[in-house]
């Protein structure tokens, strides 16, 4: 039978590709519901194209009638019965409600939103555990972990192992990898928003480019696999071949290689646990001719230490740095602040917070509103 599959974020870049998979798999899957961002147009061809009974739009409007598609919030498409799959390619907070209601409903969830396991991890795995269900990993570092870890302790990659010593997540340097830092300040949203190696989303390609996302990786992995934060290490490597690696205690080193194209990590996902043919072309390893690595110059991404300084003080700092580097991304897009006050404006925002633990999704969703109110403060006095 045909897996039932919900898409979140449907219009967004592992949205779309997420769709190329199911085109490339004719019969593999049954799209149950699809939900998009403000992108009308996008939406309207897949809903035509894939004739789901399920739509959701960010921008609802009377653009959006759609035959045969009853209107559906996200919460509610997540957490529909008798789903194989619901995948959670939304961007920022709006994922997180969803991905919670699709796990108290049973369902599986295959994550690619970052910023849902950063402001919100221990609840989500919580949730994960109490269910039965695993979380399976779209990120390519992530996934590269997972099919590391599957061949050496089977299907408890969600648990530390003590075979394991640590995990190197792989990072490309990001769009001004080569740049002085003294050409940063006057770099547009478009020189950001052009990554070397990979087709992403703006928000993870500017990420990308203040190494911000590999903070929010090592968060990432952290929940994913219960491996201890000093157990999780970053290495440059610029081809992006080489998508993460795990370490052993005999000093084994596992890797998983393949082209930067996010369809793979995708596929893998939603055929899990299967590996079925790919679009994607395999790799010429002599071609390529070499691979190099390096280690991270820490001064060079202020970001990227923001990240581990949050996640070391726990508690609530990883949200408040999610929702301040939300907010700082699309400051910098709209042109308001320029890419080095990224770092400056997540930075203060950190300074500023000295709540509690938060115990709750509502006392998340506290702090995530106050992070952005005092993100939005700074830029209004720091922005341009």
């Amino acid at each position: 039978m045909p897996r039932k599959l919900v898409v979140l974020g449907c219009t967004g870049s592992i949205g779309q590709q997420a769709l190329d998979v199911v085109r490339a798999l004719p019969g593999r899957f049954e799209i149950v519901g699809l939900a998009g961002g403000s992108n009308l147009a996008i939406l309207q061809r897949q809903v035509t194209e894939f004739q789901p009974r399920y739509v959701y739009a960010a921008t609802k409007s009377s653009e959006c009638s759609f035959a045969g598609s009853r209107y559906m919030p996200m919460e509610e498409m997540a957490s529909l019965p008798d789903l194989d799959l619901v995948l959670v390619a939304t961007v920022g907070t709006v994922g997180l409600k969803p991905t919670l209601a699709a796990l108290a409903a049973g369902n599986r969830v295959a994550i690619a939103n970052k910023e849902v396991l950063v402001m919100a991890g221990e609840l989500v795995a919580a949730e994960a555990r109490a269910h039965h269900l695993p979380l399976l990993p779209v990120d390519s570092e992530h996934s590269a972990i997972w099919q590391c870890l599957r061949g050496e302790v089977g299907e408890s990659w969600a648990e530390f192992h003590p075979s394991v010593s640590r995990l190197l997540l792989t990072a490309s340097g990001g769009a001004f990898r080569d740049w002085q830092p003294g050409q940063l300040r006057e770099v547009t949203p478009e020189q950001a928003l052009a990554h070397p190696n990979w087709r992403m989303g703006p928000k993870v390609t500017v990420d990308s480019a203040t190494l911000m996302n590999k903070g929010f990786e090592a968060i990432e992995a952290h929940w994913l696999f219960g491996v201890p934060y000093d157990r999780i290490d970053v290495v440059l490597h610029r081809e992006s071949i080489v998508h993460s690696l795990v370490e052993f205690v005999d000093g084994s080193l596992k890797a998983q290689l393949a082209s930067p194209d996010m369809r793979l990590p995708i596929q893998y996902a939603l055929t899990y646990p299967d590996r079925l043919p790919s679009p994607v072309a395999p790799l010429d390893l002599a071609r390529l001719g070499r691979l190099t690595f390096g280690e991270v110059d820490r001064g060079r991404y202020p970001c990227f230490q923001l990240a581990l300084e949050a996640a070391a003080k726990g508690g609530a700092y990883p949200a408040v740095l999610s929702a301040a580097d939300e907010e700082a991304v699309r400051a910098f897009l709209a042109g308001s602040i320029a890419f080095t006050d990224i770092a400056g404006l997540v930075s203060s925002t950190l300074e500023a917070y000295s709540g509690a633990r938060p115990a709750s999704l509502d006392e998340i969703m506290d702090v995530d509103a106050w992070a952005r109110a005092e993100a939005l403060a700074w830029v209004s006095r720091h922005g341009r």
